[in-house]
């Protein structure tokens, strides 16, 4: 049965302790307590089991990160020799080492734009912290202490530390957190099963978000917008891909009022959308970039920002004028997750993992959209190896269910039940599996997904 029917859990045991214990992030706290964890015991290639030895595939990737699926030799043997030769040492004050140097030459060489300096962190919510700061830093440098205000997207997901927390776009990380910020400002979500209007084609729907989005940059003076933040795919909002020629129209917006486009690839990075980068597969060139998660497989933790070197000069001066530049991390490029990092990378290109999931991107793609039929379904959407399929209570109106129902949390138990591992975003089930994926195991994910999407479909009939 699933994790929902499970008893209170025996005193002594790793649930137990859990319960007493940890405050899980990003969680229903009463329900947790209600419920009790799913305790993971260990990992191999795209499965996992937990501590009663039952088999998940995980359908998750983790939390959209583990690319190259668990137990790497590769990843693990370059961990334990990097710790052997250098635990620890840090960047602060002009120190450095050679596995940070080599992850920044490597990064730069892959991206897709021209990138001049790469700042490592811990994670995707630091690094568009990062993002934040250094847009006032510069605008500051340059004389231009008014341009400061960042525009984000109603669902989108950047972080939880204060600025990006303000980023994300989605109600239950601000609401009584004291979030978003004065400087952060939201546009539209591009959704356009949810949010276009009736005969509105997908071109038209991205003209006016387009046009939203340069009428909000002229109420408030282009002068004080720094930068407009975006995912490729906008992940934990629900899976939302962009609509034809979205991109396209907000790039020409922003470049007309001199405002960047900081490109959030912490989920989208490193193959996940078709290409090695987001913007690569919805053709628009970024001004900075984030990237976290796939960095390393979630090996170990780290991220980075990488910015151009036009943007990186007056640094040099501004540091100067303060005596010192007064930002980072004691972690930002630690040796042992940087070397890791860089032997990820490495790997990616000896196993060709971006051809790879391109090309069983086909096969998932295809069994993503024969959801479509089922009666629950509103709509499935996707790109690459990542997908989104969202519930609905009567397909012909998209009414959406009651979310006290939780008709979301059901299918999604319905999952872990016979094995997979996916991740409710209110009522859309996300899809998000290690790039390494075989078309044998995208048809056990599916099969074991469209059985779920069955034995929701009854229990809500029950229900209703």
């Amino acid at each position: 049965m699933s994790r929902a029917t499970h008893n209170v859990a025996p005193p002594g045991t790793l649930a137990a302790r859990d319960l007493e214990s940890l405050l899980h992030p990003a969680t229903n706290l009463a329900m947790h307590h209600e419920r009790g964890p799913l305790v993971v015991k260990r990992g191999e290639g795209i499965y996992v089991w937990d501590e009663s030895g039952k088999q998940y595939l995980e359908g998750m990737a983790g939390l959209w990160c583990t690319a190259l699926g668990y137990g790497v030799d590769e990843l693990i043997e370059t961990a334990a020799k990097q710790m052997k030769e250098l635990t620890f040492s840090h960047l602060f004050g002009g120190r450095s080492h050679e596995p940070a140097i080599l992850l920044a030459d490597k990064l730069k060489q892959m991206m897709p734009f021209e990138a001049g300096r790469v700042f490592f962190g811990n994670s995707g919510s630091d690094a568009n912290d990062t993002q934040v700061k250094l847009a006032w830093y510069y605008n500051n440098a340059i004389g231009r202490p008014a341009k400061k205000k960042i525009i984000s997207r109603a669902k989108a997901y950047h972080g939880v530390t204060v600025a990006s927390g303000s980023l994300t776009g989605l109600p239950a990380f601000h609401r009584d957190f004291d979030l978003p910020i004065p400087q952060v400002l939201h546009t539209d979500c591009p959704h356009y099963y949810r949010f276009a209007e009736p005969g509105e084609t997908e071109e038209q729907f991205a003209s006016r978000l387009a046009g939203n989005l340069e009428q909000l940059i002229l109420k408030e003076g282009p002068e004080t917008v720094a930068a407009f933040i975006a995912e490729p795919v906008m992940g934990a909002g629900g899976v939302i891909t962009p609509p034809a020629t979205y991109f396209e129209k907000i790039v020409a917006v922003l470049e007309k009022y001199d405002v960047w486009l900081i490109d959030d690839e912490v989920i989208c990075g490193f193959g996940r959308t078709g290409n090695p980068f987001g913007c690569e597969t919805y053709g628009f060139t970024p001004t900075t970039m984030t990237v976290a998660k796939a960095l390393s497989s979630a090996y170990l933790p780290i991220s980075a920002v990488l910015i151009p070197e036009w943007m990186y000069e007056p640094f040099i001066e501004q540091s100067r004028k303060i005596g010192i530049f007064g930002h980072g991390f004691t972690y930002s490029g630690h040796p042992v997750c940087a070397a890791v990092a860089l032997k990820n990378l490495e790997l990616m290109e000896e196993r060709d993992i971006f051809a790879h999931a391109a090309t069983r991107a086909v096969r998932f793609q295809e069994r993503l959209a024969a959801l479509d039929d089922h009666p629950l379904v509103g709509e499935t959407r996707g790109v690459g190896l990542v997908g989104g399929v969202e519930l609905v209570a009567d397909k012909d109106t998209k009414a959406t269910f009651d979310a006290t129902r939780g008709v979301g949390l059901i299918c999604a138990d319905c999952c872990e039940a016979d094995g997979l591992i996916v991740r409710n975003l209110g009522d859309t089930i996300a899809i998000c599996p290690p790039l390494i994926i075989t078309d044998s195991q995208i048809d056990e994910l599916f099969d074991k997904l469209a059985r779920a999407l069955d034995q929701t479909l009854a229990l809500v009939r029950s229900d209703a």
